[in-house]
């Protein structure tokens, strides 16, 4: 039995997410070693454009608006917790439900890679993204919580 289940408000959040990024996620959470909450799935145009004037996201082209994305937050003696740490091992258990369920997962703790066919280190993939977004003098935005699909794969 797993350790972990994904609770009402995470089954909502998951309402209008694409079915294999669903399947993902729900396979995720029977493997991870760190409980966490869907704390988005869809989302509307409105809440995207305050998520970009807060910072929290760059673009108005976000996949959550397509039912593309999820944010996975930790969740830590019942609060949500943005830490990194716990962030690593919820994406070690999305990289393996996704590599299990043959589906690619784009990562926003390393933009540039293809995180399903990566076997290095999930921390190891945070600096070396930072690393390769500093060699080309950009700055390295890092969303550790979110997972999307493939635009050239999920269109």
């Amino acid at each position: 039995m797993p350790k972990y289940v994904l609770g009402a408000g995470s089954l909502r959040e998951l309402k209008g997410v694409h079915p294999d990024l669903v399947k993902v996620v729900k396979r995720a959470i029977e493997l991870t070693t760190q409980d966490f909450t869907v704390h988005d799935g869809l989302r509307t145009i409105e809440e995207q454009r305050e998520y970009v004037a807060r910072g929290a996201s760059t673009t108005l082209a976000s996949r959550h608006l397509t039912g593309h994305a999820v944010d996975l937050v930790p969740y830590i003696n019942g609060k949500l917790r943005w830490e990194w740490p716990p962030i690593y091992a919820i994406a070690e258990a999305v990289r393996t439900a996704a590599v299990e369920l043959n589906v690619p997962i784009r990562w926003g703790g390393a933009w540039d890679i293809d995180f399903t066919a990566s076997t290095d280190p999930i921390d190891d993939l945070v600096s070396d993204y930072i690393g390769r977004r500093r060699r080309q003098n950009k700055k390295a935005f890092i969303d550790g919580p979110h997972f999307e699909l493939p635009k050239a794969l999920y269109p």
